[in-house]
């Protein structure tokens, strides 16, 4: 049901991006799956690059943060096989890329969460910290982790 779900909204899941470091980009412990940081790639490249509230707009962040979270579970998917073993998304942190004096990293972080709670209801309601942070990882706009619960 919930890959039926991703489908009907437009998404289509990619492969897990690989990692760009020594690290796995998820992890099995017990009925939790935890990711590691997901940044906007899409195609092989980084779709959003730079400081949100210089290089790029709120609204350019939630675009950011939304392929973010679709990376996430993209990265959960090849742990679990299919979403609809999750039976709740309990934790995004996301990390901001934040020009100076820019404050609306949750602003930026509800791209993520919205989409989450669009696709999962109920079970998508989560906790979450939205960071501001001066550089990432290939001057991505936004890094996310996700944890989620599975049967």
């Amino acid at each position: 049901m919930i890959e039926e779900k991703i489908k009907q909204i437009g998404i289509i899941l990619p492969e897990a991006p690989k990692p760009l470091a020594s690290y796995i980009p998820a992890i099995q412990s017990g009925n939790f799956v935890m990711t590691s940081g997901q940044i906007p790639i899409a195609g092989g490249s980084v779709k959003f690059v730079g400081k949100v509230g210089k290089d790029l707009s709120e609204e350019q962040g939630k675009e950011a943060a939304k392929l973010c979270a679709i990376n996430c579970l993209s990265a959960i998917k090849s742990i679990i096989g299919n979403l609809d073993r999750i039976k709740r998304i309990v934790k995004l942190t996301v990390f901001v890329n934040s020009a100076e004096g820019f404050s609306a990293q949750p602003k930026v972080a509800n791209g993520a969460s919205d989409l989450i709670v669009e696709i999962f209801g109920d079970a998508g309601k989560h906790v979450r910290s939205a960071v501001g942070v001066s550089e990432l990882p290939l001057n991505s706009a936004v890094e996310i982790e996700m944890i989620a619960e599975v049967n």
